[in-house]
């Protein structure tokens, strides 16, 4: 099963529980912070999804696969959870609602559309690769060799996070060679004919074009009871560019 992080209702639990999903190359520690924020009256349950954190390193990274390892998290915690996914995470967690919606009771679809997209993130693997991990041993020396690939410190920051430089010889705790060869299918989507028709927020960084206005109809055909909303100054990782406002927005519509 993936590895999940629980953060326990800091009082008696009014909500159903959490389930909160990384986008690529992130893993549950990113949402640290605002997962113990979310769990002030629910419990909340952040994963690292196969092939990122320590979650098994697996040969598969199809959407049916992720959307079954979700399933299986929900299924020990309960049966039933609100979720909300983040990019990849996302895409993972509407396959999730459309093929497990029993589990799934309010959705947070946080910059991403269940459509294929033309971009590539193979650039990002080619650094992290070339990234010279001999020696190393601070987060700062890190961050100045992989400057050498990667002009974006908070990129190189976000990336850096999955670094363990702990281990001898220091090692990414991300399965890059699978997640290159499966480039294809996280940047595209697997379809379905299914339909969810709970609640759904598709929640969008206003600087960021992953989300555009003529997917809507595609998306109202999955997702009929979707709902829109834009965090302003945010980019795709609106939850890093505007944690608070992504908080407020996510603890505004879980509790409607």
């Amino acid at each position: 099963m993936l590895n999940t992080v629980l953060y326990p209702a800091q009082t008696a639990a009014k909500a159903p529980p959490l389930l909160i999903v990384h986008g690529l190359f992130g893993s549950a520690r990113n949402w640290g912070v605002i997962a113990r924020r979310m769990s002030a009256d629910r419990d909340v349950v952040a994963v690292d999804m196969r092939n990122h954190g320590t979650s098994p390193a697996l040969p598969s990274h199809s959407y049916p696969d992720m959307a079954g390892d979700l399933a299986e998290v929900i299924a020990v915690h309960g049966g039933r959870m609100d979720v909300v996914g983040h990019s990849m995470g996302g895409k993972a967690t509407m396959l999730l609602a459309l093929t497990h919606n029993d589990m799934v009771g309010r959705l947070i679809v946080a910059d991403i559309a269940p459509v294929a997209y033309d971009h590539d993130q193979s650039q990002h693997i080619k650094a992290m690769r070339g990234l010279d991990l001999s020696g190393l041993s601070t987060r700062s020396e890190a961050d100045k060799r992989l400057a050498q690939a990667m002009d974006d410190p908070a990129l190189r920051a976000f990336f850096l996070q999955s670094l363990d430089l702990k281990a001898m010889p220091p090692r990414w705790r991300l399965n890059l060679d699978v997640l290159e060869a499966e480039m294809p299918k996280i940047v595209g989507w697997p379809g379905t004919e299914a339909m969810f028709d709970g609640p759904v927020l598709f929640l969008a960084g206003a600087q960021s074009h992953y989300i555009q206005p003529e997917y809507r109809a595609g998306i109202r055909a999955l997702f009929p009871a979707a709902r829109f909303a834009k965090i302003p100054g945010a980019g795709h990782w609106l939850h890093a560019d505007k944690p608070r406002e992504f908080e407020e927005t996510m603890r505004v519509f879980l509790t409607r």
